[in-house]
């Protein structure tokens, strides 16, 4: 399924596999993986395209500085747990990322799954994926250019453990020092 700069709201047709929090990985550089859903979008000069996994996202950003790959998912190998936070370059590019784990309770969680929900497929550059079993069970992705960066933030629901994943991106052209 691919869509072109227009918001987007799916049923995932897949096993949900990525079923706890702790069992995401994060991962620079990988090549595109199969997506269950996708959206390209245009930003200024950048192509992004957000990509659902059945094990959770993937962005792909191409710019005329280069091609920037983050994979947050469940990644068969790998066992190193999600970092909090990564500051690192790739190519020309300053390549931020943060995570952090909200913990709810169930009355407080559907609350919140319903209103990010709402907030991304509602916006026009922005892709969820709700995984079959649970309507709170969902991966979201929601990408914006600021000025010379592009941004993107993800939310990863775990309605069974009550744990909602976030993640925010910052890539930006960094600054050439005189010499």
């Amino acid at each position: 399924m691919r869509l072109r700069s227009r918001s987007m709201l799916t049923t995932l047709t897949t096993a949900y596999t990525d079923t706890r929090a702790a069992d995401l990985a994060w991962a620079l550089g990988r090549e595109p993986l199969p997506a269950l859903a996708t959206l390209d979008l245009e930003l200024t000069g950048a192509t992004v395209q957000l990509r659902l996994l059945g094990a959770s996202h993937q962005v792909l950003l191409e710019e005329e500085e280069g091609v920037c790959s983050e994979t947050v998912a469940c990644i068969r190998g790998r066992r190193t747990p999600l970092p909090m936070g990564v500051a690192t370059r790739v190519g020309d590019w300053e390549y931020e990322f943060a995570a952090r784990v909200e913990t709810l309770s169930p009355g407080s969680f559907a609350g919140r799954a319903q209103e990010l929900l709402a907030l991304v497929s509602d916006h026009p550059q922005g892709l969820a994926g709700v995984f079959p079993g649970s309507p709170h069970a969902f991966t979201a992705i929601l990408a914006q250019r600021q000025g010379s960066q592009v941004h993107w933030r993800t939310w990863h629901a775990y309605p069974q453990e009550g744990r909602i994943v976030a993640t925010r991106t910052r890539v930006g052209v960094r600054v050439r020092e005189c010499v």
